[in-house]
């Protein structure tokens, strides 16, 4: 697949097959790719807790809020839900805060999901406390976010047309979820007289 291509098919899902089980080894194989990727400083900060115990993956789906702009959906329905998680962690006495180091190592796990025919989905709004309690993390451990990892089952459907920049994605009623995404031309800064002609 053209790296173009896994970027494309790289989509934040939010339904899976809840029956196809990933299994911790894949897991373990996708933070083995993150361990590759720059960190500030090359302190590698970051720490992964992997979940995949159905116990422990149903406590984890209830602490978790899903779409922030679908606000009367409630989350993935049962047999849609993820069979797996990825919880990143900054371990505080390493470094104190990892924000780009956590993008870029999420994006590499999606990718490499996605490369297995997988998916995922980040997620920032998440009970740390409860977590934290749950998995006896202790004062060390900060919870950055939580990464959702299963075999999708929803169609997204990117929108490039011109929406009056309303950039909030949403779902029809056959179940597609639709992501409106800036035209390129909107993305490049174009300097005040760059390509003015003499």
């Amino acid at each position: 697949m053209e790296f173009s291509d896994l970027v494309k098919a790289n989509r934040s899902y939010r339904k899976f097959d809840e029956s196809f089980l990933v299994h911790r080894e894949e897991l373990v194989q996708l933070v083995e790719i993150s361990r590759y990727t720059p960190s500030s400083k090359n302190r590698q900060p970051l720490k992964y807790l992997i979940v995949t115990h159905p116990d422990e993956v149903a406590f984890v789906f209830k602490h978790l809020k899903w779409a922030w702009f679908l606000r009367q959906w409630e989350g993935p329905a049962p047999g849609e839900r993820p069979p797996s998680y990825i919880i990143m962690l900054l371990d505080k006495s390493l470094n104190d805060r990892a924000d780009f180091d956590a993008g870029i190592s999420a994006q590499t796990i999606l990718l490499g999901a996605t490369a297995k025919g997988l998916g995922g989905c980040i997620i920032r709004t998440v009970n740390r406390y409860e977590l934290g309690k749950y998995f006896n993390l202790g004062q060390q451990f900060e919870i950055l976010l939580v990464m959702a990892i299963g075999k999708p089952s929803q169609e997204i459907v990117i929108e490039n047309d011109d929406l009056m920049g309303n950039m909030e994605y949403w779902s029809d009623e056959q179940g597609r979820h639709h992501v409106p995404k800036r035209k390129l031309d909107d993305l490049l800064f174009n300097r005040p007289g760059m390509y003015d002609q003499d």
